[in-house]
């Protein structure tokens, strides 16, 4: 057997459940399987292994489920590929083959079943890697940082729960002026190179990841400046997406028998760790831009998240969207919450006039990152907060935003019932950074590191 050619990726994870995502590599007339075997550290015996069959319609990719797992355990696991000349072998048959596994051997820990127990997270967005014919440039810059949060998660107590990246994990449209990529295996080629890189490839071996998109894993500012001809780009880029990101996600429903449903409906999903509830949006590719009913979110999208955000019984929500939520930029807010003035005040409505405690909104894009709070000026029960994290890694062409770059000085949003105000509760950060997030029973801790580890801000918020 040989090592995937990308991953694994440890994705969706709870306490008994874990997916890992795979890559092998197409040969030509030959059957191709990948497979993972796994077992409690500190044990001998691996389990059953677990084959899938590879397909080049899904670029050599697959998820495969883990089930029936010990909560707060923490597991091994090998995984690799392989390629078989006779057709008729299938899943079942290859049981039976004298395989030599790689010997690569990666750890996972699953999630504690303690309701109330701290949890930590890494979060970040905007990893650039420019690509020109196909070859990364300087590869190690865009993979530097993550070596820092590998250096971090290694000692971290509470033990990191999950990273989540919340757009731009990869910049599809890095050079559209030159050479846009617009055909499938060049958008694949980026998220293989992306993903395969040593410093991210070891740290999603072992700490479940949870993305979403952004408008750079399609083109700029989409679907705002998309043309006539961008439909081809659109196919190619959430095939994909779909396949590298949305795979091993949740948003594919675990099934009855304990495989995961290939189909897939949308890309926003839920997901839990104790009292601490996070729900992703896709405020990316189901917007609306008419006059008359200007939407980020779907009809259906935002009726789920309102419906959580009452009715959930989490004592801290974290809504992520990819785009701020506020504060506003004072150029380009065509692109975030800005310009869907009216679907943002129904949601902070929705919170206000249910009381809702301990709502945070998660979020990256603007290539710099701080932590704001949002009061009422009639209203002293209600309060929430924002966190920003980007970039991971910036390119030399792009600025990093600077406390000057947001509107600061004038209420968020102002209605009969009063105005929504906002206040910086941190600096902004302005240069390529991660955020460490620390929920215990008191507080958020948001800790911001620069590529190197090093601590650059801290800010502690009381939960209510």
């Amino acid at each position: 057997m040989l090592k995937p050619t990308v991953g694994p990726i440890t994705g969706h994870t709870t306490s008994e459940h874990a997916r890992i995502f795979l890559r092998g590599e197409h040969q030509q007339n030959a059957v191709t399987f990948a497979g993972i075997r796994y077992r409690r550290v500190h044990e001998e015996q691996w389990t059953k292994s677990i084959f899938t069959q590879l397909s080049s319609s899904r670029d050599m990719t697959d998820v495969i489920a883990l089930n029936g797992l010990a909560a707060n355990t923490q597991y091994e696991y090998q995984a690799g590929w392989f390629s078989l000349m006779n057709p008729t072998h299938t899943v079942d048959s290859v049981q039976e083959l004298p395989l030599q596994w790689p010997k690569e051997i990666y750890r996972f820990r699953t999630l504690s079943d303690q309701l109330e127990a701290p949890r930590a997270y890494i979060v970040g967005s905007c990893r650039y890697l420019r690509m020109t014919a196909g070859i990364a440039s300087a590869p190690h810059v865009g993979d530097r940082i993550f070596a820092s949060i590998n250096k971090l998660a290694q000692r971290a107590e509470p033990a990191i729960s999950a990273i989540i990246m919340t757009g731009d994990q990869i910049y599809v449209d890095d050079l559209n002026i030159i050479a846009p990529d617009r055909e499938l295996k060049d958008i694949l080629r980026k998220y293989r190179t992306a993903f395969s890189q040593p410093h991210i490839s070891k740290l999603m071996s072992g700490v479940s990841t949870y993305m979403i998109l952004d408008d750079h894993e399609i083109e700029d500012n989409w679907p705002a400046n998309k043309n006539d001809n961008d439909e081809f780009l659109y196919k190619n880029a959430i095939a994909a997406y779909e396949l590298y990101q949305a795979s091993h996600s949740p948003a594919h429903a675990l099934l009855a028998d304990g495989k995961i449903n290939v189909n897939l409906e949308r890309y926003w999903y839920q997901f839990a760790h104790g009292d601490i509830e996070w729900f992703v949006t896709d405020s990316r590719t189901r917007r609306n831009l008419s006059a008359d009913n200007r939407r980020i979110l779907d009809v259906e999208q935002e009726l789920a998240l309102c419906e959580w955000l009452i009715n959930s019984p989490a004592r801290v929500k974290l809504v992520v969207t990819s785009v701020m939520f506020y504060p506003d930029s004072k150029s380009q807010g065509d692109d975030a919450w800005k310009a869907f003035p009216e679907q943002r005040l129904r949601l902070l409505e929705t919170i206000r006039t249910h009381q809702l405690k301990n709502v945070f909104f998660i979020s990256g894009d603007v290539h710099g990152s701080l932590t704001s709070r949002l009061t009422h000026s009639e209203d002293p029960q209600f309060e929430v907060h924002t966190i920003v994290s980007s970039p991971l890694c910036n390119s030399k062409m792009l600025p990093y935003a600077k406390a000057s770059t947001f509107i600061l000085d004038q209420p968020l949003a102002r209605t009969a019932a009063g105005d929504y105000r906002h206040e910086l509760t941190s600096p902004v950060i302005s240069q390529d950074n991660f955020a460490h997030l620390v929920v215990d029973a008191e507080q958020m801790h948001v800790n911001y590191h620069d590529r190197d580890c090093k601590l650059l801000q801290s800010t502690a918020i009381t939960l209510r």
